[in-house]
């Protein structure tokens, strides 16, 4: 993980749950992160996986993925390329699968009502600061161990690199 992104804004509502991130019709037919990518928040914008570039950042409202437990709305986002997910809150279950699948998160409420779609939004993960239009707000920084598990590219990547550590 890069310690600077900046990308353009992707807005959503609150609630967004993991059936809109990733439509449950494709969990059990689509295995492949490219072809989920293609699929990604197709329920909530239908030009979403089309139009969405490297380093983009989703802000939404409370309760990002909430609904079931799929990995597969996390890995389809950072298939597509999503630089990171701010929210007001997220489900417990989404935060913990995107960090084990790679994908920054960051619980950032005071920014959510500022930005609008296709805003340019600057994030410092180190820092624990996001800039928008000259304006900083700040974020609690990751714990290093979340920011290692992000570095390697995931869980199971930090895990077998800690293992080859040790050998």
């Amino acid at each position: 993980m890069r310690d600077v992104i900046t990308g353009r804004v992707w807005k959503f509502g609150d609630d967004v749950n993991t059936d809109v991130i990733f439509p449950g019709k494709y969990t059990y037919t689509i295995t492949e992160p490219a072809e989920m990518a293609r699929h990604a928040m197709e329920d909530a914008d239908s030009s979403f996986a089309s139009h969405v570039q490297k380093d983009d950042i989703i802000v939404a409202g409370k309760n990002f993925g909430c609904g079931s437990s799929r990995e597969q709305a996390a890995l389809c986002l950072k298939a597509a390329g999503v630089g990171a997910v701010i929210a007001k809150s997220f489900a417990r279950i989404y935060f913990r699968n995107a960090i084990n699948l790679g994908l920054p998160i960051i619980t950032c409420p005071e920014v959510v009502g500022k930005v609008a779609p296709g805003d340019t939004l600057s994030i410092s993960f180190s820092a624990g600061k996001l800039t928008h239009k000259g304006q900083e707000y700040r974020f609690p920084p990751l714990p290093d161990e979340v920011s290692g598990i992000l570095d390697a590219g995931g869980l199971v990547p930090y895990v077998k690199a800690k293992f080859q550590k040790s050998d």
